[in-house]
């Protein structure tokens, strides 16, 4: 009898694990449901990464009506880039000036990828690519062999780094950006990953899912939504790239006054700044608290809609601020730019008194 009670606490026992672990199963698909494609691109980022520029190529094409896939030429994607351009689409890519040569020489580009993320840092740069569910990966990896890339040793796994090298990309075509001097496939993840350092990129693909942004990057990038084109700083890289200190010193004077009249700014832990499907664009500024948020919210309105030292004449001239909020630890401002107007790529980088710390 006893050892029936064993048999059946043994069993319950297996019984409950196996419904724990279907329940954190269940638990991440569901997060993982909820995260945005943006979310879900910075999740694959190195842990170092300062700064990452994001475009959703597939939201891209259906914004400006364009139908690519893997036959068009290249002229139909320069097209297809230049219609982008126009909506402010396309600054944050690494992959503009290359695309029409990757299209009919590599076999991926923004004219067929779903995605692209850019991430920088101090020690390197990746570009992350997300391939439509139907890549033939094979056939990107002949592609690779056949433009002179060595291929990865055999037997070996997959996400291995070809070997190209700043003398080979010349030979391919004019214009080919180095950071598509060394390239991986992920086929699991129907990913292409290129960097113009090898040991980078090896070391990348091995942590590929496993690094942990900073805090502070997390917030604004969750604040972003789903943007159809995006630059996401760190705190310190938004805080040196965005300042003030790149302006003359009349500038600087000004900056200085306007941020006294409009109450002050605490420095930043992240930021943002996107294309919104319809154009409008929004920033989202992380800070270390709510009440530095709550705070801020109303000196970074001020600013926003006021003078712009270093850029010149007012952001009044390239939008109109439509609406301040703080919630949590993240101010977000939706701005409409103006006609004619390129919000996103004139603002990304500094001086940028609104972003200032």
């Amino acid at each position: 009898m006893g050892r029936r009670r064993a048999i059946v606490v043994v069993a319950v026992v297996v019984a409950l694990a196996v419904v724990a672990g279907a329940a954190v199963v269940g638990v991440r698909w569901w997060r993982d449901g909820q995260r945005s494609e943006l979310e879900r691109a910075a999740s694959y980022a190195p842990g170092d990464a300062q700064r990452l520029s994001w475009t959703d190529w597939a939201a891209v094409r259906d914004e400006v009506g364009a139908r690519l896939d893997g036959s068009s030429s290249g002229e139909q994607v320069q097209d297809f880039l230049d219609r982008g351009y126009e909506r402010d689409l396309t600054s944050a890519s690494a992959l503009v000036q290359s695309a029409p040569v990757l299209q009919t020489r590599f076999g991926f580009s923004p004219g067929t990828a779903d995605w692209e993320l850019f991430s920088q840092s101090d020690a390197g740069a990746v570009v992350i690519l997300q391939m439509p569910d139907d890549t033939d990966f094979g056939d990107l990896a002949d592609r690779l062999e056949g433009n002179g890339f060595t291929r990865p040793a055999a037997g070996a796994e997959d996400g291995e780094v070809w070997l190209g090298g700043d003398q080979l990309l010349p030979s391919l075509g004019a214009d080919l950006t180095p950071e598509l001097q060394f390239v991986a496939l992920d086929s699991g993840r129907h990913l292409v990953l290129t960097s113009d350092r090898a040991d980078y990129l090896s070391q990348t693909v091995a942590d590929l899912g496993e690094g942990d942004l900073p805090e502070g990057v997390d917030d604004v990038v969750a604040a972003s939504g789903d943007p159809l084109s995006a630059s996401v700083y760190d705190g310190p890289y938004a805080c040196g790239a965005l300042a003030m200190g790149q302006a003359d010193d009349s500038d600087q004077a000004e900056a200085d006054q306007l941020v006294e009249d409009a109450g002050g700014v605490d420095p930043l832990t992240g930021f943002a700044m996107s294309v919104q499907p319809g154009g409008q664009v929004r920033v989202a500024m992380g800070f270390e608290n709510d009440d530095q948020a709550r705070r801020n919210a109303d000196s970074r309105a001020a600013l926003a809609s006021g003078p712009a030292p270093g850029q010149g004449g007012d952001f009044s001239d390239r939008f109109a601020v439509d609406s301040t909020t703080a919630e949590g630890r993240v101010v977000r401002l939706v701005l409409t730019p103006r006609r004619g107007t390129y919000v996103l790529s004139d603002l990304s980088t500094g001086p940028v008194l609104f972003a200032t710390c």
